[in-house]
């Protein structure tokens, strides 16, 4: 079981407090993208595991590298070693990591496309990643918490109709032309999102997180149309299968379009981009973010006065520390430790 964090001394779970409004012990903290390539030890496993994709669905290697930034860092939360893309996946896409290309999906372009997926429910690849999911919870204490996360319909939505590209045109010319596959292929990722993230919570997620990491593509009717709503579909769907189960939404880039992100029922708490100021945002709501990660090659000076400021803006209890978005790879390990350090003096 995980004990090593430096300076741990919280006898429950600050991260979940804080999404419940409950008191915590302190500012809870977590990393998006805090296992990954930056760091030694993930690399080596990723060598052992062999592809990408091995590794996601190795649960005995997930789930050691899912705990690997807790060694090391004074951290609150551990969040599921999967892809945004095992949705797609599951469904019966064909999926490969290009070395240095990144993700090749098969395409969703059209009605009959979209009549051959099949459901998650009960794939392999939803089996792995929950098994992931408990045996990460078997190596985690009970002051880490264990986050599951799932991509958003529009953002996943994007990744089909590209194969896989991050050029998300093709996709926002059938958001605008409103393409009824388009629209189906929507409907249809907010209901396999659910039963996505109730598996994860059956297995043992404590909270989950679902990533807009393209949200902020769309504007006007379309941001409604396409992120907000089937956000919201999402969080419903989660809440009536598991009422407690705290969910965190990410909408990255839609700018002051996070006052409605936030009020989006039954969301516990909103993640927010680096350019966006948390201070913005209403005094109820709580917060996830949002140091930029570019921060992090500037430097150890630069990060600890980024904390101070982010950590000055927003009460401790209703805010959880995070990035922008995903630590960058090449980002100096030494560094993320100086950031633990900072957000941790400015509680003391």
């Amino acid at each position: 079981m995980i004990e090593t964090g430096k300076g741990v001394t919280a006898s429950r779970s600050a991260l979940l407090d804080v999404l419940t409004r409950k008191p915590a012990e302190r500012r809870p903290m977590w990393f998006m993208r805090q296992a990954g390539r930056y760091l030694p030890e993930y690399r080596a496993v990723r060598e052992k595991a062999g592809s990408f994709l091995d590794l996601c669905y190795n649960p005995e290697l997930a789930a050691e590298v899912t705990v690997q930034p807790l060694r090391r860092y004074d951290l609150d939360a551990a969040i599921l070693f999967a892809d945004i893309l095992v949705v797609p996946h599951a469904m019966g896409l064909p999926l490969k990591f290009a070395e240095g290309e990144g993700p090749v999906l098969g395409t969703v372009r059209s009605l009959e496309d979209l009549a051959r997926l099949r459901p998650v429910d009960g794939s392999f690849e939803v089996t792995q990643v929950c098994r992931t999911v408990g045996l990460t919870r078997e190596l985690l204490s009970p002051h880490h918490a264990l986050i599951g996360f799932c991509g958003a319909p529009w953002t996943v939505a994007s990744y089909m109709v590209a194969g896989g590209s991050s050029d998300r045109v093709q996709a926002k010319v059938a958001a605008y032309q409103r393409q009824p596959w388009f629209c189906a292929l929507i409907d249809r990722l907010v209901k396999e999102s659910v039963d996505y993230l109730a598996a994860q919570a059956e297995a043992g997620a404590q909270a989950v997180q679902i990533f807009d990491s393209w949200a902020g593509d769309l504007v006007g009717t379309e941001l409604e149309d396409f992120v907000l709503k089937p956000l919201s579909a999402v969080v419903a769907g989660v809440k009536a299968r598991h009422p407690s189960l705290p969910v965190i939404v990410f909408a990255r880039g839609v700018g002051m379009a996070q006052r409605k992100a936030a009020a989006i029922p039954g969301a516990n708490a909103i993640g927010v981009e680096t350019e966006f100021e948390l201070a913005d945002l209403p005094k109820d709501v709580v917060v996830q973010g949002n140091l930029d990660p570019v921060a992090l090659l500037a430097g150890t000076e630069v990060v600890a006065a980024e904390v101070r400021r982010i950590c000055g803006s927003v009460d401790r209890q209703r805010h959880i520390f995070n990035l922008g978005h995903g630590i960058r790879l090449g980002t100096d390990p030494a560094v993320v430790g100086a950031v633990v350090d900072a957000v941790r003096r400015c509680d003391e």
